[in-house]
């Protein structure tokens, strides 16, 4: 079984996507920021061979799907919408959800609005609310973008990211070309949508909206991920009734690549336990 590229058209906007498993239990692989959908390629097959038609989209503003050229463009709501049509698009009525980093924001917008759509959701290096840190980490961003464009991120992580844990040191050393692929990435990603999206990913608090939800929830963080969000996680987790907390000891914010056998055990403990009836 080998995973497959194409393009899908949606709404306004054609997205690219990679899927397995075609004729599979439906399972939506999200991406977070300056992410693409390679950041679940590793893991496609594997799924597909556990019963899963997965498929993991570049969201719109980023890598091969289409950047659309103004602020009014993106938003999360948008990207909420996109991903409701593309699981139209698809002919899934019910699906299963993760979501990485602003993945995972969306997720928490498509339980929170359509809940019945939802037969689980993984919550992976995210948060509901604002973090500690949050206005400092925009204010360094967004004057990177502003002067740099995406050059200065894509600069920035072509080499392990400064006191980075030695899970994240091990992966650019085990993978030489990792600098160079993330620093591809947020070259592919659009400025345009980084400045319209930096402000609003640590201002929104979904947090009181998340207590009502009543479906299968994972939260996921790496020991070690970005400042504010171990905790920012366990609130997540307290938040959703029956949510359950995995810290993944050793891991940063990308742990499907910093720790990807923990990583996978906690995808598929999860995985495994949903009803499929």
């Amino acid at each position: 079984m080998t995973s497959t590229t194409r393009s899908v058209r949606i709404r306004d906007i054609t997205l690219a996507i990679a899927e397995a498993g075609a004729g599979g239990r439906p399972l939506l692989m999200v991406h977070g920021f300056a992410g693409a959908k390679e950041d679940f390629a590793d893991w496609l097959d594997p799924l597909a061979e556990r019963g899963w038609h997965v498929v993991a989209p570049d969201l719109r503003g980023h890598g091969a799907s289409d950047h659309p050229p103004n602020a009014s463009d993106y938003s999360l709501d948008i990207l909420e919408a996109d991903m409701l049509a593309l699981v139209d698009n698809l002919d899934w009525d019910k699906f299963v959800m993760v979501g990485h980093s602003m993945g995972g924001m969306v997720g928490q917008a498509i339980a929170i609005h359509t809940p019945e759509r939802l037969e689980g959701l993984v919550l992976m290096d995210t948060i509901a609310g604002p973090v500690r840190g949050g206005r400092l980490t925009r204010f360094i961003f967004g004057a990177a973008t502003r002067m740099l464009g995406m050059k200065a991120m894509g600069h920035f992580v072509r080499k392990p990211p400064p006191r980075s844990p030695e899970s994240v040191r091990r992966l650019y050393k085990e993978r030489p070309d990792y600098g160079t692929w993330v620093e591809s990435k947020a070259l592919a990603t659009s400025p345009v949508m980084a400045r319209a999206l930096m402000s609003e990913l640590t201002r929104r608090d979904r947090r009181s909206e998340l207590r009502s939800l009543d479906l299968p929830v994972r939260v996921i963080a790496g020991e070690y991920d970005l400042p504010g969000f171990v905790a920012a996680s366990r609130a997540l987790a307290d938040a959703i009734p029956g949510a359950t907390l995995v810290i993944l000891e050793g891991a940063a914010h990308s742990p499907q690549f910093e720790t990807p056998d923990a990583w996978w055990a906690a995808v598929t403990e999860f995985l495994d336990a949903l009803d499929g009836d």
